[in-house]
């Protein structure tokens, strides 16, 4: 039994092939006209733009006849005002020589016809990274990620820029050009609410042991100081070692906004969550608000979004969130993949194939142990022809030669349903056969594909678009026993996405970095 719970247990590995997606074609566009004003303007060395190495900068002053277009202050002024305030969309002053363009611009009156033309390039350069970096993210998740299949974000940077610069509305360009989404937006929130915490001079907290209701220990001093500091606990406290109930109703707060099980309970978890730095908390909001960039700006009018560190999927249609689904994720070692696809057909009553690990590590042991093993799961042995194989024949010495298919029930390891979305991993959403764990706190149980709870219900109110599907035509479809497969008629985008950070109501809610991306990422931003 205990081979057998480990092979259902683990979620169903499917291969998650890794193929390399092609790139996007690149689609060159005329580059609009700069109107150019009276200001002092001088012509520029195309020699000097091509050291910056960079195309859209080349295009840009084609478009000005190679002529300096910053001669006007309030234009100046405004990129110069947007670059110095970056931090405040998480971003770095100095990564756009924030600094280097004030001295230039504190003496610009004095410039000679060089300097002053370099300046211009510096201000074009650097404010063109910058749009660029707020569109769609300073780095590429492709070159970070194995894992991720979202589709490359096509940013024609000129003529955003030139069009606005050409109508005056500098101004507008910066906001335009960001995510639209309420994540993002309650991203930018919780960056602008960690900002008004003080520095914080707080001793780590170090107990060995749980702390439950009316006990006495002096870690909790320093914890009370956290939820002090974090506003999960008011007003004035003695500071004692004694877990009275005031504390016990703000650990229970910390606890929920942090995404743990809200029991009041201090153990590990609600520890290693205390033990967090103003510092590295911020750092997690920047981290996040760059995986933003990298999904699309807008979203489709009905999707599912899932959650990855926050096990959670919901439905949303319309803008309205009909629907809300605990779900299991993959482990650390074995990731549910970032993906950005559609759904396309709900199958009932799958059958399960039994994958190469699973096979190697659980079931060969097993069968040369006891050859009714696979029988007693209800799963069959198919040679390479197609022909069932008795157990008693099984070649123990080969048995990567054969396919182990596990007929379709109620006990089946994908459960009574999935659902099928195009992706380079061969994951998909599906039910289980151990329908108790969603209750779980941790739930970073599977091998990639995602769990979904009471998936029949899901099932029902994506398919019933035209009131064709009553609950009694899927209860009949089950008790067939029968693998059958159905389209989703209507749209639906799907987005396996993963954030551990955001707000709301003005409170900072955080997630577990389940597979340890944050830290990383942040250094990379910061290299």
């Amino acid at each position: 039994m205990k081979k057998f719970y480990s092979l259902v247990v683990i979620c169903i590995f499917m291969g998650c092939k890794k193929d390399t997606p092609k790139p996007n074609p690149v689609i060159k566009k005329t580059v609009p006209a700069i109107i150019l004003t009276d200001e002092r303007k001088v012509e520029i060395d195309t020699a000097t733009i091509s050291t910056f190495k960079s195309e859209t900068l080349k295009q840009f002053y084609i478009a000005s006849e190679n002529k300096t277009v910053w001669g006007n202050l309030e234009k100046r002024t405004y990129i110069l005002s947007q670059l110095e305030k970056s931090d405040k969309l998480g971003l770095e002053p100095e990564d756009y020589k924030a600094s280097q363009l004030k001295k230039f611009e504190s003496k610009i009156s004095s410039l000679n016809d060089t300097d002053l033309a370099t300046y211009d390039i510096l201000l074009t350069y650097n404010f063109e990274k910058y749009l660029n970096h707020l569109h769609k993210g300073k780095l590429d998740p492709k070159k970070l990620y194995t894992n991720w299949d979202l589709d490359e974000k096509v940013f024609d940077i000129n003529s955003v820029l030139i069009k606005a610069f050409n109508r005056n509305k500098l101004d507008s360009i910066v906001e335009n050009i960001q995510p639209k989404t309420q994540t993002y937006k309650q991203l930018l929130k919780a960056l602008e609410i960690i900002n008004t915490f003080p520095d914080e001079d707080i001793k780590n907290i170090e107990s060995a042991e749980k702390i439950t209701l009316n006990d006495t220990n002096p870690a909790l001093i320093n914890i009370k100081k956290r939820l002090l500091y974090w506003n999960d606990m008011t007003g004035k406290d003695s500071l004692t070692s004694i877990y009275n109930k005031k504390t016990f109703e703000a650990v229970k707060k910390f606890q929920e906004r942090h995404g743990l099980a809200a029991d009041g309970v201090i153990g590990a978890g609600t520890i290693s969550a205390l033990n967090y730095s103003k510092e590295r908390r911020k750092k997690q909001i920047i981290a996040n608000l760059e995986r933003w960039r990298w999904y699309p700006n807008e979203l489709a009018e009905n999707y599912f979004i899932i959650n990855i560190p926050d096990y959670s999927l919901n439905v949303v249609e319309n803008q309205d969130t009909t629907l809300v689904r605990n779900v299991v994720v993959g482990t650390s070692k074995r990731r549910t993949p970032v993906i950005t696809s559609y759904l396309k057909t709900v199958v009932f009553n799958p059958t399960w194939t039994v994958p190469p690990t699973i096979l190697k590590e659980d079931v060969v042991p097993a069968m040369k142990r006891n050859r009714n093993y696979l029988a007693k799961k209800n799963i069959t042995i198919y040679d390479s022809s197609g022909n069932v194989v008795d157990p008693i024949a099984w070649n123990e010495n080969k048995p990567n030669r054969y396919r182990y298919v596990q007929s379709p029930g109620y006990s089946n390891s994908l459960g009574l349903m999935k659902i099928l979305f195009p992706n380079h991993h061969s994951v998909y959403l599906h039910d289980t056969n151990h329908r108790n764990i969603f209750g779980r706190n941790n739930r970073s149980m599977s091998s990639g594909c995602v769990r979904v709870e009471n998936p029949l219900e899901l099932a029902k109110h994506i398919l019933d678009e035209d009131g064709n599907w009553p609950q009694d035509r899927i209860d009949t479809i089950i008790a067939s026993k029968k693998t059958m497969s159905f389209k989703i008629t209507k749209k639906y985008a799907l987005y396996q996405w993963y954030w551990t950070a955001w707000s709301k109501k003005n409170q900072l809610l955080f997630r577990a970095d389940i597979y340890d991306l944050d830290s990383d990422l942040y250094a990379k931003l910061r290299n």
